[in-house]
């Protein structure tokens, strides 16, 4: 995630990993689509790719977001917010966790 990570930070980025692994194959699987369709679908010559994804020992490119979120027949904005959990945590609660806990329970 950053450079001169802990051994601490390193392992909690993997688990971070490994659970955006977890909800890529949660979308996959509820698609209907094997590992070869997937990849065939966001045009990678190979599916053990997406196998490296789903088990969090790589990520998806943001140059490809778009595309994996149109395989996957899923929003490209709620896709990419769900990867910010995973991929960029610091970000996400920046803009999302910090922000919604800021406005109070009553304004909306």
């Amino acid at each position: 995630m950053y450079a001169h990570q802990t051994k601490l930070a390193s392992e909690e980025v993997q688990e971070l990993r490994r659970e955006g692994g977890r909800y890529i194959r949660e979308l996959r699987e509820a698609a209907g689509l094997s590992q070869r369709q997937l990849a065939a679908l966001i045009q990678v010559e190979f599916y053990t790719f997406v196998s490296q994804i789903e088990t969090g020992r790589g990520r998806i490119p943001p140059d490809s977001y778009r595309i994996w979120a149109e395989a996957l027949g899923v929003d490209v904005k709620d896709f990419v917010r769900s990867l910010m959990r995973f991929y960029d945590p610091v970000t996400y609660g920046i803009l999302f966790v910090e922000a919604d806990a800021a406005i109070p329970a009553n304004a909306a």
